[in-house]
């Protein structure tokens, strides 16, 4: 029996914390696996997790956009952006991976095991996509769904609680009030693959930068800079005099 084998055999717990049975536990196993440990065991692993990932962010958005637009149907299609991103963003993804307390089951290559800083958070939470991709490769998309919502729907309820805010809108009011102007946002990043892409993003009040903020997409980074930016201004670091 290869060591393959006897990984997949030993599922039971962690099938048990997440409520779920594979009826193919080979998916199950390649969710776990990080391209840096299937580069070091090319050999003996077949493959990684990426695809799965990429599948799993899809039926996660997927799932997260039909929740939003039954539960709101009053809300517009901006609010909604802002909500889904609330819910699926690489923080809650963390945070829902960290709550079934299944990240040590993980398959690390030796470099990344020592890696304690902002990328472990970004294999964490793409596990968190990869596991649902792989449950919904072998359920389908109700048993993701179940899986979601049985699990998270408590953290998702709280996520969703804060009251969304227009930063944007709410600085373009005070530019033009003040310098009869707009405010300037500019994309000074953007990284990971394209499927998860982060964007980082300025905001400048005449010619003076005043926030920045990051996202799952340009809109999401721009209201977290407008964000930041109103909290500069609320503090007195205002930019006329």
């Amino acid at each position: 029996m290869s060591w393959w084998t006897a990984y997949i055999e030993e599922f039971d717990e962690l099938e048990h914390r997440i409520s779920y049975t594979f009826s193919d536990k080979n998916l199950l196993a390649r969710a776990l696996v990080h391209r840096s440990f299937a580069n070091e065991h090319q050999d003996s692993v077949p493959g990684h997790n990426e695809r799965l990932e990429f599948l799993g962010d899809s039926v996660l958005g997927l799932i997260i956009s039909e929740y939003l637009y039954q539960s709101f149907p009053e809300r517009p299609e901006g609010d909604l952006s802002t909500l889904r991103s609330r819910l699926v963003e690489a923080s809650a993804c963390l945070s829902y991976l960290r709550s079934l307390n299944i990240e040590h089951f993980i398959l690390l290559g030796r470099g990344e095991k020592m890696n304690v800083s902002r990328g472990r958070t970004s294999i964490l939470a793409n596990l968190f996509e990869s596991v649902i991709g792989a449950i919904y490769l072998d359920g389908g998309m109700e048993a993701a769904r179940s899986f979601l919502f049985d699990h998270f729907q408590e953290q998702m309820t709280e996520l969703l609680s804060t009251p969304v805010e227009n930063w944007k809108a709410k600085l373009q009011e005070y530019s033009q009030k003040h310098y009869q102007e707009a405010p300037h946002y500019s994309v000074i990043s953007e990284e990971g693959p394209d499927h998860s892409k982060r964007f980082r993003v300025i905001v400048s009040l005449k010619d003076m930068e005043m926030g920045e903020g990051t996202g799952s997409s340009k809109k999401t980074a721009q209201q977290e800079a407008a964000r930041s930016a109103l909290e500069r201004l609320e503090r007195g670091e205002n930019t006329h005099g």
